[in-house]
C-alpha cells in the first residue's frame, strides 16, 4: 500500500469554505502538510516549466498519522437479525455466478457468537453449506457437479435442529449440473445473527471473506416450516445502498463497496429493457469480489479555505520519511470575480481515476524518478479498485466508482504514459487543465476555477454570472443536468469554448444517496472498453438510459459543433488554416496572423509533439453540426493507427473521405441569443498552449477567441 496518500470530501470549496482530508500513514508515522498553489502542474523538465506556490494556512505543520485500511469487494450486512434460529433454518438463493471455480465464496451467511453457517459455493466449484460443528471447525458439504459460469441456479441450504446439513443445487435451464449432499455440524444457538450476503464472516481484519461473483437474486432465510424470517427483495429501492427485507423483522441489509444494481434477474423475459418498466424482472444484484466504493477513512485534518486564495488549482502536500503525495482540489470563488471561468472536468477524472495498467508503474518508474514526478499508479495500489475502464475479475466492466478513495493517477506533479516524442509530457487530467490555467494568467486573462460537480450540484446557476465558459482537455462525462446547463448557458447569450477532444461523449450519473459515487452505463455504440449486457443499459440511479450522448439525443455535435470521430496513439500533428478562417464572421481570430490557407500552426507540443492529435471531434451535419457552422481550421491526421469510432460504422466502408473524419475541425458559430461557440477537437490541443511560453499562432489564436468572447458585445446568427 502508498506508504502515504489521501482523499478529500469533495472536488472544491470556495473561498471561506470547509473541505476535509482523508490521510492514511503506514505504520501511523507522522507527517507534514503544506497547501500550494499549481500554476504549472507538469513535472516535465523540458515542459512548460513546473510551477507551485506556497500557500499558508492556520494547520500547516506536522499532524499524527493513523494508517487506515481499504478492502476490495461488495456484499451485504444486517447488524443483527432478531430471529430465533434455533430449530433450525433453510438458507436460499437464485444466483448467476460468474466466477464458480474461484473456490469458496459466500451466498448467505449467519454468524450467531462464534457459531457461523453459509450457503456458498465450495472449494470445488459446486453449491455448499457449512457450519461451525461441536469443536468449533467448520463442517462442510457441497455438491459433487461443478456449477457452470453464467447460468441461473436455486440454491438450497439447511440447518437442521439437530445439527444436520442439506444442501440442493437446481439450475433454471435443463443442464446436467443438478445436485444434493449431505453433513453434520452443531445446530444453530440462541441469539442474533449477524448476515452477511454475497461473502462469509471475516477472518483477519476485514469486514468480511470470501466475496462471491456474480448475481444474486432475493436470498432469503427460513425457518423449519417455511416462515420466512428474513427475505431481501433487491427490485426495491433500486437506487439506494440498502437491500430491503420483505420479512417480518425487516432485517434491511446495507450494501457495502458498491454492488451494482438494475440487473436482469432470472425471470427476465427479454420484452422490456427498462428496469423502471418491470422492476420485479430486475430483481438482482451484481457483487464483486473487487468492487470498491467509499472508504470511509476518518478525517485527518480539515481546511476552512482563507478567503485570499485566488480561486485556481490547489492541493494539500503531504510528506514523511516514508512517502510523500498530492492531493488536489480546486478554490472556487466565495463570489464570482471575472467574467471567465474554466471548468475542470472532475466526472471525467472520476470515471478514469485509479485505471488500472499493469506493469505502468514500473514502466514510468525510472522517468519518474529523474523528473521527481509521483511514482505510485493504480497497478501498484490495487486495495483502492478499478477505473470504468477496467474490468471485474469476473470480466464484466466497471460501472460503479467513487471520489472517496485515492486516485494516484489524477494527481499534480505526475505523468500519465510514456509519451513517444523526445521532451514530451506524457500528462492528462490535471496537468492538462493546469495548462490552460497557466495560459490564461500568461496573457493576462483574468479567470475564476470551478468543477463539473459544481456545475451538477448547481446547474445553470454555476455557469450564470460568467459570459465565457472553457471546457478543458478531455470533458467526456457528464449528467443530464450538466448538458442541460450548457445548453441553458447558451441559451442566454453565454460562450462557451471547447480546447479538449472526445468531449461531451458519454453519460454519467451520480447517486442521489452518495454523490461521490457516479455511475456509467455503456450502451449501445462508442469506443469502449466493455458493453453493457442487454437489459441493462439503464442507470440504477435515476433510471435514465445510459451510454452516448448521440445515442439519447444530445449530441454534442449540436451542443459544440463536433463530436468525436477517431482516436489513435498519443502523437500530436500541426493544424492548417483552410477557406473558412477568411470569412469576415471570424475577423477578430485573425489579428496578428498569417491565415492564409495551408499554413501550418500548432506544430509543437508537450503531449505528442502537436496539437491535434490522440483523440480528434469533426463536424457531421448529419448530427446536428449548425448549418452557419464555419470550420477555420482542420488538423488531419492521416495515420495507420487512427481508425473510427464504430457508432460513425453502419457497413465496413465509412460514409465519408478519410480528411473528413480523421480530423479535428476547429470549429465556430454563433448563437442566437449573442452567444458563440469555438471547438478545437482535440485531446493534445492544450500542450501546445504554452509552447515558446506563450507565443505562438496557436496561442495567439486562442487568445484572440477568448478574448472576444469575453466582449460583451453580441454575435449575431449570419442570415441563412
Amino acid at each position: 500500500m502508498h506508504a502515504l496518500t489521501g482523499y478529500t470530501d469533495r472536488w472544491s470549496a470556495k473561498q471561506g469554505g470547509a473541505i476535509r482530508f482523508m490521510v492514511s500513514s503506514a505504520g501511523s508515522r507522522p507527517f507534514s502538510v503544506r497547501f500550494v498553489r499549481h500554476l504549472c502542474a507538469d513535472p516535465n523538465p523540458a515542459g512548460p516549466g513546473y510551477a507551485e506556490v506556497a500557500m499558508a494556512s492556520p494547520i500547516d505543520g506536522p499532524r499524527d498519522g493513523l494508517e487506515q485500511e481499504a478492502h476490495l469487494g461488495s456484499f451485504g450486512h444486517v447488524p443483527a437479525l432478531q430471529a430465533d434460529l434455533h430449530g433450525g433454518v433453510v438458507l436460499t438463493a437464485t444466483i448467476w455466478p460468474t466466477t464458480p471455480r474461484k473456490g469458496r465464496q459466500g451466498i448467505v451467511a449467519l454468524k450467531i457468537g462464534a457459531w457461523q453457517c453459509a450457503l456458498g459455493i465450495g472449494p470445488e466449484g459446486g453449491a455448499m453449506v457449512e457450519a461451525s460443528g461441536p469443536d468449533g471447525a467448520l463442517q462442510r458439504a457441497e455438491v459433487r457437479q461443478k456449477l457452470h459460469p453464467h447460468r441461473w441456479y436455486r440454491l438450497t441450504a439447511a440447518i437442521g435442529r439437530d445439527g444436520g446439513l442439506q444442501i440442493t443445487q437446481a439450475p433454471l435451464a435443463p443442464l446436467a449440473d443438478a445436485g444434493r449432499a449431505a453433513g453434520q455440524a452443531a445446530p444453530p444457538p440462541r441469539g442474533a445473527a449477524e448476515v452477511f450476503l454475497a461473502a462469509l464472516p471475516p477472518e483477519g481484519n476485514a469486514p468480511a471473506s470470501a466475496h462471491f461473483n456474480g448475481k444474486i437474486e432475493r436470498p432469503s432465510l427460513r425457518g423449519p416450516s417455511g416462515a420466512a424470517h428474513a427475505e431481501w427483495d433487491f427490485s426495491l429501492g433500486m437506487g439506494s445502498q440498502t437491500a430491503t427485507d420483505i420479512g417480518s423483522h425487516a432485517a434491511h441489509a446495507r450494501l457495502v463497496n458498491l454492488p451494482t444494481r438494475a440487473m436482469t434477474g432470472s425471470n427476465w423475459t427479454g420484452a422490456v429493457h427498462d428496469w423502471k418498466s418491470a422492476p420485479a424482472q430486475y430483481g438482482a444484484i451484481h457483487f464483486h469480489d473487487d468492487d470498491q466504493g467509499p472508504l470511509g477513512w476518518r478525517e485527518s485534518f480539515a481546511l476552512t479555505v482563507p478567503a485570499d486564495w485566488p480561486s485556481g488549482l490547489y492541493a494539500a502536500h503531504i510528506k514523511n520519511d516514508a512517502g510523500e503525495d498530492y492531493i488536489p482540489f480546486v478554490v472556487r470563488p466565495a463570489k464570482p470575480r471575472s467574467d471567465v471561468v474554466l471548468l475542470i472536468p472532475t466526472f471525467s477524472y472520476q470515471v478514469y481515476g485509479c485505471y488500472v495498467r499493469p506493469g505502468r508503474g514500473a514502466e514510468i518508474a525510472a522517468r519518474a524518478a529523474a523528473w521527481g514526478a509521483l511514482p505510485e499508479t493504480p497497478d501498484m495500489n490495487p486495495q483502492f479498485g478499478l477505473s470504468c475502464y477496467n474490468h471485474h475479475a469476473d470480466g464484466s466492466g466497471v460501472a460503479l466508482m467513487t471520489q472517496a478513495r485515492p486516485m494516484l493517477d489524477t494527481r499534480p506533479r505526475q505523468f500519465a504514459l510514456m509519451d513517444p516524442i523526445e521532451g514530451g509530457s506524457g500528462t492528462a487530467r490535471w496537468v492538462s487543465e493546469s495548462y490552460i490555467d497557466q495560459w490564461l494568467h500568461t496573457i493576462g486573462m483574468e479567470h475564476d476555477v470551478i468543477t463539473d460537480h459544481d456545475l451538477h450540484d448547481e446547474g445553470v446557476a454555476a455557469l450564470a454570472p460568467y459570459r465565457v465558459v472553457i471546457a478543458g482537455q478531455h470533458p467526456e462525462y457528464h449528467s443530464e443536468r450538466m448538458m442541460q446547463a450548457f445548453e441553458d448557458h447558451l441559451g442566454m447569450g453565454g460562450r462557451l469554448m471547447y480546447l479538449g477532444g472526445n468531449g461531451f461523449y458519454w453519460r454519467a450519473e451520480p447517486s442521489p444517496e452518495q454523490p461521490e459515487t457516479l455511475e456509467v452505463r455503456r450502451a449501445e455504440g462508442g469506443i469502449r472498453v466493455w458493453e453493457a449486457m442487454p437489459g441493462e443499459s439503464y442507470h440504477q440511479f435515476g433510471g435514465g438510459y445510459g451510454g452516448l450522448w448521440r445515442r439519447i439525443g444530445r449530441s454534442s455535435h449540436k451542443l459544440v459543433g463536433i463530436s468525436f470521430s477517431t482516436q489513435g496513439r498519443h502523437l500530436g500533428f500541426p493544424y492548417h488554416f483552410i477557406d473558412g478562417m477568411q470569412d469576415p464572421r471570424v475577423a477578430f481570430m485573425r489579428e496578428g496572423l498569417d491565415v492564409t490557407p495551408g499554413v501550418k500552426f500548432g506544430t509543437a507540443g508537450y503531449m505528442g509533439g502537436g496539437a491535434a492529435g490522440f483523440e480528434l471531434d469533426s463536424v457531421n451535419p448529419k448530427y446536428g453540426t449548425p448549418p452557419h457552422a464555419l470550420v477555420v481550421a482542420k488538423g488531419i491526421v492521416i495515420h495507420p493507427d487512427y481508425a473510427w469510432v464504430n457508432e460513425d460504422m453502419l457497413v465496413h466502408r465509412h460514409p465519408l473521405p478519410q480528411e473528413d473524419w480523421s480530423c479535428a475541425d476547429m470549429t465556430f458559430f454563433e448563437t442566437h441569443a449573442g452567444g458563440a461557440v469555438f471547438s478545437v477537437g482535440s485531446m493534445t490541443y492544450v500542450g501546445s498552449l504554452m509552447v515558446n511560453g506563450g507565443d505562438s499562432a496557436l496561442s495567439r489564436l486562442t487568445a484572440n477567441v477568448v478574448r472576444r468572447f469575453a466582449d460583451p458585445a453580441k454575435f449575431t446568427v449570419p442570415d441563412a
